[in-house]
């Protein structure tokens, strides 16, 4: 999968941090011994799954699998001894030769092949998002809490390693801008809102691709290029494979929101787009824009917190003084003292008159050992993960549900408990999508 430049830019700070793992019987020169290292199985093997590949290099990679007979063969020229698969479900068969999982393949996949590693007792590592409805989302969740922390796992959230992510959390947490009652995330990416090929003659897959087992538990349909290549413009503009621009990077920026507000289930959810709702281009794909606002009741000490996202030309209105036209991606948390805007890399507090004497607190957040080790670690000595199941599960089921709304086109009033739009049967196929025959959680 090929990733647009503003988020491979960062991919690098999930590297972040300083010791590697601490682990018992290393070998010479710090070397870790071959009977400390983990025996992973990797699903996707290609794109996103080659660099999570290098993410553990430190590791043994026992089992490959992917549809795309051309990745799939470069990936046994690197490990030679690792068995290949076409087919997840025929790998797990043989899961006794494994203790992980790496899961890259593509987005509405990512629930069946991790959930069915976990219930086989294997840590997983799985790219964002965890799920590709709601209902995954927190099926994934629900079965990571029943392991009880044995299983180590890990959402591809890279960008929760960074530094400047645990600045702004300590900056809000800390209160730093009073109570934060509102929270603005953007991205400037814009959708191409595709809609169904006309295919007047059947077109053949490549030879190389398993047109079949791409398809997965999605409902079945003639080939067509469209449906599988572009990367982050391409098929995760499908709704019946990826959930556009909210499950890309709504995955890594509404993560910040998350972790510094510590927001868990919203009481409502509501959103626009263009095309509008029960415009017929809307069926098949995401919009070229979508704007979403969640209502998060009071936690604790927290008061209710509104949070909002657009994507494609859409901006929130930008503070006195600073053109948030400037940011391509970024957060806007909002206080009763004043405002912080982010992104990746940077923070500045605002009104910069009023905080340029200002002293940020001492670190309190560790630093990350790096986004991968930390799963590693995780994996072979049970210390946590930040973006293990619990969390992203919570993530996601708020991402997706910003979609169900826009599909459903009115506000959603959400029991969590249950996973149910109150009164809108019509957002039940979104919020559990149907699989075909033979594809199960």
């Amino acid at each position: 999968m090929k990733h647009c430049p503003s988020r491979r830019d960062f991919l690098k700070e999930s590297a972040l941090g300083g010791a590697g793992l601490v682990v018992l019987g290393t070998g010479a020169l710090g070397a870790e011994a071959p009977s400390n290292k983990l025996n992973i199985a990797v699903v996707g093997v290609g794109g996103r799954g080659g660099a999570d590949i290098s993410g553990c290099a430190s590791e043994n990679f026992v089992a490959l699998c992917d549809v795309n007979a051309k990745a799939l063969a470069s990936g046994k020229k690197r490990f030679p001894n690792a068995k290949t698969y076409s087919d997840w479900r025929k790998m797990f068969d043989d899961a006794k030769n494994f203790d992980a999982v790496i899961c890259a393949s593509t987005d509405h996949t990512h629930a069946l092949v991790s959930n069915n590693a976990l219930k086989l007792g294997k840590h997983v590592y799985v790219e964002k998002p965890i799920g590709h409805s709601v209902h995954e989302a927190a099926t994934l969740r629900e079965t990571y809490l029943k392991a009880n922390g044995k299983l180590a796992t890990q959402q591809g959230t890279q960008i929760h390693a960074g530094g400047n992510y645990r600045r702004v959390v300590e900056l809000v947490q800390g209160g730093a801008i009073g109570a934060v009652k509102e929270c603005h995330v953007w991205c400037s990416r814009r959708g191409p809102n595709p809609q169904p090929p006309v295919i007047k003659q059947p077109i053949p897959p490549p030879e190389w691709l398993n047109w079949d087992l791409w398809l997965g538990p999605a409902s079945d349909r003639p080939y067509h290029p469209s449906y599988h290549t572009g990367g982050c413009m391409g098929w995760e503009q499908w709704w019946d494979f990826g959930n556009g621009c909210m499950g890309d990077m709504g995955s890594h920026l509404i993560d910040l929101a998350y972790w510094a507000l510590n927001l868990k289930s919203p009481a409502t959810a509501e959103a626009e787009g263009d095309p509008p709702c029960g415009d017929p281009k809307t069926k098949h794909s995401y919009p070229h824009w979508l704007k979403v606002c969640w209502e998060h009741p009071a936690v604790g000490d927290r008061p209710p917190v509104k949070l909002f996202w657009c994507d494609g030309p859409q901006r929130p209105p930008s503070p006195e003084g600073h053109n948030l036209n400037k940011w391509g991606i970024g957060l806007l948390f909002t206080g009763e003292k004043g405002q912080i805007v982010c992104d990746y890399r940077k923070h500045i507090l605002l009104p910069e008159a009023q905080f340029k004497d200002f002293k940020p607190p001492a670190p309190t957040i560790a630093p990350s050992p790096g986004h991968y080790k930390e799963w590693l670690n995780g994996c072979k000595t049970g210390s946590p993960t930040l973006c293990n199941f619990d969390y992203a599960g919570l993530l996601i089921q708020n991402n997706l549900l910003g979609c169900v709304a826009y599909r459903v086109g009115k506000k959603i009033e959400w029991d969590a408990e249950n996973l149910k739009a109150k009164g809108c049967p019509e957002a039940d196929p979104f919020i559990k999508r149907p699989y075909r025959a033979g594809w199960s959680l």
